[in-house]
């Protein structure tokens, strides 16, 4: 049995035959392997079967930093801070990686650029949701606080359900 490998972005050109290469092919099976996708095909002319594996590839994502300068985004360094954030605390790395993988997905859904305020939100969110004490250390340094008075602040909007 005849197996074609081929890595493609999801939007590609046209999919064709590795046999008689014809651009006209169903899908009979799919399934989902991490980030692969393996798709079995048939060939609507000579009905041959094979089999492709996708990746999806992402478009460069732009951070607009406070200074005005754009870099790319960076996914360590939001795992980074998250993973800062939830030392000695009861939060294992496949919690860090999901929430990682939140902040991703939905900065991505932003279409050009995201600002670091934004990324900041999304950190604060997911980090509220799974330890206060995570959120309340990752918010002291993302909000600047200056004094204890902004932590009993935001301690205070924690115990009052606000934010």
């Amino acid at each position: 049995m005849f197996i074609f490998h081929k890595i493609q972005h999801v939007v590609s050109k046209s999919m064709y035959c590795p046999y008689c290469h014809n651009t006209e092919t169903k899908v009979t099976d799919k399934r989902d392997a991490g980030k692969l996708t393996r798709r079995r095909r048939e060939c609507l002319k000579c009905e041959k079967r094979f089999s492709t594996h996708e990746l999806v590839e992402f478009s460069e994502l732009k951070v607009l930093k406070k200074s005005g300068k754009r870099e790319l985004f960076s996914k360590e360094k939001v795992r980074n801070g998250i993973k800062k954030s939830c030392e000695k605390r009861p939060v294992t790395e496949e919690k860090i990686e999901k929430m990682t993988e939140i902040v991703e997905k939905k900065a991505r859904l932003k279409k050009g650029h995201v600002n670091t305020t934004y990324i900041g939100e999304l950190i604060s969110k997911e980090l509220k949701k799974t330890d206060k004490i995570a959120y309340i250390r990752f918010a002291s340094v993302y909000r600047e606080f200056a004094d204890l008075s902004d932590f009993k602040k935001e301690i205070r909007s924690l115990i009052n359900g606000r934010r």
